[in-house]
């Protein structure tokens, strides 16, 4: 059937006199033949912003002003997680949907962590969200950070699905000029530049974009252009160099959203934003000043501060504008069964999926996760005592579980009371213990084995009289 025959048979039927408009006929039309146009998907990941990064989380001082509006015009979300509290474990699971400790992936991939049994790189032949959608008729690119294969033998990042890539950390050497290092106080600008390229080129089919920023990631060095964002606080301070970053790609992700305005794509285009973990320990690096906002832990910590992020979602008539959704809990393992659901794109069989659709919380339902969320990170925590968490965590419902496996240390939190992780449960619900503890066990024996730090899961302090200290040595003679 054709647009013509079916608009002739609308208007014998009397149903073209009902119709309240051409548009509403149009969407009849689409319904009736499965034409309408798939979304065009646009996922933009910021490197290790916290939750607390952002104005529209509370921040009041770093100016995020685009994303704001994101939100304003779109829904926010106070209850999503990343499914690895570093790089490369997220980044897995946002592309496949599965648990990155399900497929070996315990820490970053490279090969100084190849000892720890952690691969080298993704493997491509595990489903994953682009090689999905790029079947179902959509041009697919990625561009910006990678981190899913370092070394000399991983393959290219199109590899995975994608039409078009630029990843920094990749096989390809010209990538790494283009968005490494030489260039990074304008990769965002880079990366939304060619994003607006690819948009450009393919109007006539739905697009999938990862654009994975840099920032704000350390190293960061913001021009002296950037900084004139934050005159106001000291030249070279750790403030000044955190917020200028962040603000500028806050300023690259508005020319982007501009450029689906002015140009009618709005209205058919979901843009998400969210972060791969929480924000880095501040004692590893002079400018790590990022905010994990009301929460426990940062950056390698399986407390909420390490893996609760940011989510922000816009489709305008789709996804409800100003909403904040308090109750529903998602994850980046639902990116690939949601997206798929979206673009009408049924997931192979053998996946193997963690995740859930969850294109319902999208359109502005609160939604129940059917299936808890496990973490593992089984390596040394660095920073304060009080955000070394244990090894495994599992968060089902209201309740947060948090254990070692030799159970050394046992925590659980109702995080719809205490989101700060302080008041320890664990002790007065038995019940809920034994019967969270057995499945978390129960995953942890399923996932791939593999070596870790001696002190991973551990909180012990170097109490005065417990270590060996050196005494100051004696001043040289004049």
């Amino acid at each position: 059937m054709n647009r013509r025959t079916f608009l002739r048979g609308m208007t014998a039927s009397g149903a073209l006199l009902a119709a309240p408009s051409l548009g509403g006929l149009e969407r009849a039309f689409a319904q009736q033949t499965g034409s309408r146009r798939k979304p065009n998907i646009i996922f933009i990941l910021g490197d290790d912003w916290g939750w607390g990064d952002l104005g529209c989380y509370g921040h009041r001082a770093l100016r995020t002003p685009h994303l704001d509006k994101m939100a304003a015009q779109g829904t926010l979300w106070t209850n999503f997680y990343c499914n690895g509290s570093v790089c490369s474990p997220s980044r897995a699971a946002f592309m496949t949907g599965r648990f990155p400790a399900d497929m070996g992936i315990h820490h970053i991939m490279g090969p100084g962590n190849k000892p720890f049994g952690v691969p080298e790189f993704l493997d491509p032949q595990i489903p994953n969200v682009a090689r999905l959608l790029k079947g179902a008729g959509y041009a697919t690119a990625h561009f910006g950070k990678w981190h899913l294969g370092a070394t000399g033998d991983a393959p290219p990042v199109t590899a995975y699905g994608f039409n078009e890539a630029i990843g920094f950390v990749s096989k390809d050497a010209s990538a790494l000029e283009k968005l490494g290092k030489k260039n990074r106080p304008n990769a965002s600008t880079r990366i939304v530049d060619e994003a607006i390229r690819f948009l450009g080129a393919h109007r006539e089919q739905p697009v999938y974009l990862n654009l994975w920023l840099l920032d704000t990631h350390t190293k960061l060095e913001p021009t002296a252009e950037q900084m004139e964002a934050y005159k106001g606080l000291p030249e070279g301070g750790a403030r000044r160099i955190y917020y200028s970053a962040a603000t500028d790609s806050d300023r690259q992700i508005g020319r982007l959203l501009d450029y689906l305005d002015q140009n009618n794509l709005s209205q058919n285009t979901l843009v998400v934003f969210s972060s791969d973990n929480g924000p880095e320990e501040t004692s590893l690096t002079d400018v790590s000043v990022g905010s994990a906002g009301p929460f426990r832990g940062r950056k390698r910590s399986l407390y909420e501060g390490g893996i609760r992020v940011p989510f922000i979602a816009r489709w305008p008539g789709a996804v409800p504008a100003g909403r904040i959704d308090n109750g529903s809990v998602l994850s980046g393992v639902d990116f690939l069964p949601t997206f798929c659901a979206l673009a009408g794109v049924a997931v192979p069989q053998g996946a193997n999926l963690r995740g859930q659709d969850m294109s319902a919380a999208l359109r502005g339902q609160t939604v129940r996760r059917q299936n808890p969320l496990f973490w593992e990170w089984r390596f040394h925590i660095h920073g304060p005592n009080l955000n070394r968490s244990p090894q495994l965590a599992m968060r089902q419902d209201n309740w947060k579980l948090l254990m070692n496996p030799d159970r050394s240390r046992v925590e659980l939190y109702d995080l719809t009371r205490d989101a700060g992780e302080v008041d320890n449960l664990a002790v007065q619900n038995p019940q809920v213990v034994a019967a969270m503890s057995a499945r978390l066990m129960a995953w942890k024996a399923s996932v791939p084995a593999g070596k870790g730090d001696a002190d991973a899961g551990s909180n012990t302090y170097a109490w005065p009289g417990t270590v060996k200290t050196t005494a100051l040595a004696a001043p040289a003679a004049d």
